[in-house]
Order: C-alpha cells, then structure tokens, then sequence
C-alpha cells in the first residue's frame, strides 16, 4: 500500500537535493583567482635600493618625473577561492574576480610558476631594450642596458621599460615633471600588446600618484570601466606612438589621442 506525502512533505523531500547542491556549490572550491591593486615602480628611479635602469656606453640625462609600471595581486595558485569570496569580490572595486587560467597559465606549482614569469620579464626587458634602441637609432653593441625589477614578474612592463630608456638616452623629457603611469607588453620592433587587470592597474597608478596612464588601445574599455578621478587615459599601440603623445602632452602641441 502506498502512501500519500502531503505538499510541505513533497516540496521538502524534493528540495533536499537541491539545498545539497548549494551546500556543495558554496563550500566546493572554484578555479579562480581574487586579484587586487599591487604595487607600482618608477622606472626611472630605484627599486628597493638599486636604480631599475642603468646604461652605459653613451651619455644619459637626468629626468624630471616618473614612469610608474604597474602590477596586480592575486591569490595564489593553490588558495582556495569559494562562492562566498567570488560573491564578495563582485561588488567590491578593489577587487576582481578573474579565471586562474588567465592569471596562472603555467599550472599550479608554485616554483614553476616563478620560474615561468621570470623568464617572461626577463623576456619582455630583451624586447623593452631592443625596441627603445631601434626607435633611437642606436646600435645595441656599443649601448649597455641593464634593467632590475625584484619582486615582480611577467611581461606586462615591457612598454614602461621602452619608454624609461627613450626618457634617458632620448632628448627632451618625456614626463614633463609629471606621475606617468601605464602597462602593456612591447615586442622587438615596438609594438604594444594588452594584458591583464587594466582597472585594478589604474587604481593602483592614481594611488600612487599618477595622473596620466598608458592603456593599450585594445583595453581602453576596461579602462573607462572603473577609472579614477583625476586619471587620464591615453590609448597607445606602438613605442613611438607612446612617446610621440608623451611629447605632445608635454609641449602641449600636437593632439594626444583618449580612450
């Protein structure tokens, strides 16, 4: 015989595997990462005691501002991200929630992955250095670059590193006494690539003190999406675009593009 559940008794009977669910969903961990504002560096000026660019085998002028690359901080490869973290950082400006495939590419071993973005940086400073020197029309045998960044790697500082070594062997000041901040890859011949957590870069850059920030043009959206007050966005695509609206904003001549 069988027998009748009442309604409350039907609807609890068949939400028991839908609250499990939930239970497990909240509590299971999810393949993200939380990232953050990270630090900044002058590019032109010393990192932890040791000047970041040093150059020998031709002269070099003093400058007068800073070039601010930028960084992100994420959790790490192996932390355990969960529904009530991602939930947390959705509406909270500081933070993002981005895949941890896109912040760690390399995998999840921790060693791995520093090896991995140190041969990434030391790979965007080769490029940085040959990109600045064939838009100076200068012969990398007879010019010594060397560039130290501790603490921070991957390739995202590569256009900051160009322009910091156009702003010491070029002629003129690319800043203009002001607090430029920016990011994007660079290749060899000088073209600027995008990269990753633009909203939380320019936060970290206007924290500092920036007022002026480099964006790859391909990103000016994200950009504008959370953009500082008082921080101004020029879009950029190659090296001597970057420095060419440097140079116009400096002078105040010429147009300097916006997002």
């Amino acid at each position: 015989m069988l027998s009748r559940l009442t309604r409350p008794q039907f609807l609890a009977v068949c939400g028991l595997p839908v609250v499990a669910l939930l239970a497990t969903t909240l509590f299971a961990p999810l393949p993200f990462s939380v990232a953050q504002p990270g630090l900044t560096a002058d590019v032109l000026g010393k990192n932890r005691g040791a000047e970041v660019i040093t150059i020998s085998g031709a002269p070099t002028h003093g400058t007068s501002g800073q070039l601010r690359m930028t960084t992100i901080e994420a959790t790490g490869p192996d932390a355990s991200i969960h529904l009530g973290d991602v939930l947390g950082s959705w509406f909270d400006t500081d933070r993002a929630v981005m895949p941890r495939d896109a912040v760690y590419p390399s995998g999840d071993d921790v060693s791995e992955i520093e090896r991995y973005n140190q041969e990434q940086m030391k790979e965007s400073q080769d490029s940085a250095t040959t990109a600045a020197l064939r838009y100076l029309r200068m012969d990398k045998g007879d010019v010594d670059v060397k560039l130290r960044l501790e603490d921070v790697g991957g390739p995202s500082a590569g256009l900051l590193f160009s322009l910091g070594i156009v702003d010491k062997l070029g002629a003129g000041d690319l800043t203009g006494g002001k607090v430029v901040a920016g990011t994007g890859t660079i290749t060899d011949g000088g073209k600027v690539g995008a990269v990753g957590g633009v909203p939380l870069k320019t936060q970290a850059a206007r924290r500092d003190g920036a007022t002026v920030f480099l964006v790859p043009k391909a990103e000016c959206s994200d950009a504008r999406a959370e953009l500082p007050k008082g921080l101004r966005l020029i879009p950029v695509t190659t090296l001597e675009g970057a420095v060419d609206s440097l140079k116009a904003l400096e002078s105040g001549k010429g147009d300097v593009p916006a997002c």
